[in-house]
C-alpha cells in the first residue's frame, strides 16, 4: 500500500495532501518522505539557539528516545538574516534530515544545494540517486522572513 501523496505548494510554502476528483492521491512515496523529513520540525540540539526565545526545542513527541527522529532543524533559521552562514546551515539541516534515506538504503546518495533565489526567497535543490541509478530532482523554495 502506498502513502498518501504529499505535494509542495510553493505559493503557500507548505505541503498538502494531493487530491484528485475528491479522492486522496497515493504514491510519490519518496517525494512525500522528503517533504515530511524537511518540513516537520525536528528536535533542536541542546546548544541550538531558539530564535523565538521560547526555549521550546520542538520535535515530535513520539521521537522521544528515538535513534532516528523525524523532521529537520530548518525551523531554527526562521527570522535569520539572508547570509552565507544561513545558506550553509540550511544545507546542513537538509542533509542531516535526509541522511536516514541513505542509512536505510532507500537511496544511494543525496546531494543538496541551497541559494537565495531572490531577496526574501530561499531555494533548495535536492538530488536523490536511487539504488537503481535513477535520479529524482526536487526543488523547494519558501519565503524568508528575516529580522
Amino acid at each position: 500500500m502506498s502513502d498518501i501523496a504529499t505535494i509542495w505548494v510553493p505559493t503557500a510554502a507548505h505541503g498538502d495532501w494531493a487530491v484528485d476528483d475528491g479522492q486522496l492521491v497515493t504514491g510519490q512515496d519518496l517525494e512525500t518522505a522528503v517533504l515530511i523529513s524537511l518540513f516537520s520540525d525536528g528536535l533542536a540540539a541542546a546548544d541550538d539557539v531558539i530564535t523565538d526565545g521560547s526555549g521550546d526545542r520542538r520535535g515530535w513527541w513520539a521521537d522521544t528516545g528515538s535513534a532516528k527522529p523525524v523532521g529537520s532543524r530548518l525551523w531554527l533559521l526562521d527570522r535569520s538574516k539572508q547570509t552565507a552562514q544561513v545558506l550553509a546551515a540550511a544545507h546542513d539541516y537538509i542533509a542531516e534530515a535526509l541522511q536516514w534515506l541513505i542509512d536505510d538504503g532507500v537511496v544511494a546518495e543525496v546531494s543538496v544545494a541551497t541559494e537565495w533565489t531572490r531577496p526574501g526567497l530561499l531555494g533548495a535543490r535536492v538530488l536523490l540517486l536511487r539504488q537503481d541509478g535513477a535520479v529524482l530532482a526536487l526543488n523547494y523554495s519558501w519565503a524568508w522572513s528575516s529580522v
